[in-house]
């Protein structure tokens, strides 16, 4: 395994002076009501980054009135489309024009590798450019009825929308969910996850310098119990969208339930990487190191269960194993970076007690704090080997730098496996058959399956999973199924006939 040293000449490390992380409602930012603030944490020392104002009720329901006021007699709800589309497109710009910035809180804030965050502040932008892009071109169907009735569909927002977001990639899988919201005439409370506050802060001023009027975006920062959960019940919200653990997906459901809101939850995942004897093993190599060890392990859709038919599961285990212990893990900061830390002190010792767990399975590759670095949440890049289906580190969500492999026997006993856990998030399946691709790619309980491929995204095409990982798809136009309301209109174009009552004989 090999390590970076915590600081270089080489690397100018900006400084992190970030301050007070304040709420941002109807277009201002305050402290919380209570005065009360937490601290966030530097993944890479554990020092204090920052401090953000701890919300409590009192501040959502503000932001609630807030976003409840600009959807109800504000413009943005009454904008064409076109009109909206012009303020996201600007959102974007000043995105990219702030791009540095960005990049310099979220990988202080989380411990990304820079080289790697790069890509996802982009990702950031080209949400709002997507999204002005295809807003303008939404539309309803059609169903003529001979010459009696023309029925159409229209799209009309739904309110305001409460998005509860993670911490591991705040900025791009915000902006993913924004977006979409405030393109189709939503506005939006934002509860940022708590371990991860910075860009959310900095995100109000940019969407503020872009044009959006105030109270169309809100922030409000604080735990779950505290923040998210209230923001999931309150009476003046009409949609919630989290991204997270599924047992926290499963309350903020239930919290919804009494108001019947519309919900959208995208939750854990233990996704496999099916090899069968016929792939061609170098690209395959290099796609299951890259879908479990960057973002630090801690990713949705990590391939993190790595299925190999016999004849050639101990090249590419061996393969893998011997790749990882390369991987360069040290300061975030640091270009050359691959692995940066976890993002809590309590995250790593859950990961580390999983990889503790799994009695009986071969260790080929990392398993503890790589030499050197003693502060901060580091781990290598873990491979285990051999592992079984019983397992709590086969069948449970580690989110982590950890990939699990077995064997398989053949294209019954990959699919089996492959369904062998709650979750159904992502699969990706690696063979040189092109008809077993399309069997097994249909046969996995999935919401989305690559073939020959790592994860590569394509922001039109729906995103989601099946079972325990999450209900609901977005993505496309399908976030619009999510973020619209579809109304038909009846128009008779002519007389027909009307059942007469109440005529008597």
């Amino acid at each position: 395994m090999t390590s970076l040293p915590m600081t270089r000449a080489a690397v100018a490390k900006p400084a992190m002076e970030f301050g007070l992380q304040r709420h941002y409602i109807g277009g201002q930012f305050r402290s919380s009501a209570s005065g009360a603030t937490f601290e966030t944490l530097n993944p890479a020392t554990n020092a204090v980054l920052a401090h953000a104002a701890d919300g409590g009720e009192e501040d959502v329901t503000a932001a609630v009135q807030a976003a409840r006021t600009a959807f109800d007699d504000g413009p943005w709800p009454r904008l064409k489309a076109s009109e909206r589309a012009a303020v996201l497109r600007r959102v974007a710009a000043v995105i990219r024009d702030h791009e540095d910035e960005f990049i310099r809180r979220e990988v202080a804030d989380i411990g990304m590798p820079i080289a790697q965050m790069k890509g996802l502040a982009m990702r950031a932008a080209e949400n709002f450019d997507y999204y002005a892009g295809v807003v303008p071109e939404l539309h309803g169907r059609a169903f003529q009825v001979g010459d009696e009735f023309l029925n159409y569909t229209i799209r009309k927002p739904v309110g305001v929308a409460g998005l509860i977001m993670p911490w591991n990639a705040p900025l791009m899988l915000s902006t993913w969910r924004i977006a979409p919201a405030l393109a189709a005439g939503n506005t939006v409370v934002l509860k940022p996850a708590e371990w991860s506050p910075l860009t959310a802060t900095y995100l109000a001023e940019v969407l503020e310098e872009a044009g959006v009027p105030a109270g169309v975006f809100n922030v409000v920062h604080g735990f779950g119990e505290t923040a998210g959960a209230p923001l999931a019940r309150h009476p003046g919200v009409d949609l919630i969208c989290f991204t997270g653990e599924t047992t926290t997906g499963q309350t903020i459901i239930a919290a919804g339930a009494p108001t019947l809101k519309r919900s959208s939850v995208e939750l854990g995942g233990k996704s496999p990487v099916i090899v069968f004897e016929d792939a061609d093993p170098e690209p395959c190599v290099d796609a299951v190191l890259a879908q479990i060890f960057t973002m630090n392990g801690q990713r949705c859709t990590a391939g993190s269960r790595l299925l190999v038919q016999e004849p050639l599961y101990e090249r590419i285990v061996g393969e893998v194993a011997e790749r990882a212990k390369r991987i360069r893990v040290g300061d975030p900061f640091d270009p050359r970076t691959e692995l940066g830390p976890l993002i809590r002190p309590e995250h790593h010792e859950r990961v580390l007690q999983y990889i503790a767990s799994a009695e009986g399975a071969r260790l080929l590759a990392g398993g503890a704090r790589p030499q050197g670095l003693d502060t901060g949440n580091y781990l290598e890049a873990t491979v285990l080997a051999d592992v079984n289906e019983d397992m709590a580190v086969f069948q449970e969500e580690i989110f982590g730098p950890v990939l699990v492999a077995m064997p398989f026997r053949d294209e019954a006993e990959a699919v089996r496996l492959a369904n062998a856990t709650p979750y159904g998030l992502a699969a990706y399946v690696w063979t040189d058959d092109l008809q077993r691709a399309h069997r097994v790619a249909h046969a996995i309980d999935t919401g989305m399956c690559w073939v020959n491929s790592q994860n590569v995204r394509d922001l039109r095409t729906p995103f989601g999973g099946v079972k325990d990982s999450g209900i609901g798809r977005e993505g496309g136009d399908y976030a619009f199924d999510f973020y619209c309301e579809t109304e038909i209109v009846h128009i008779a174009l002519g007389t027909h006939a009307i059942p007469r009552l109440g005529l008597g004989d």
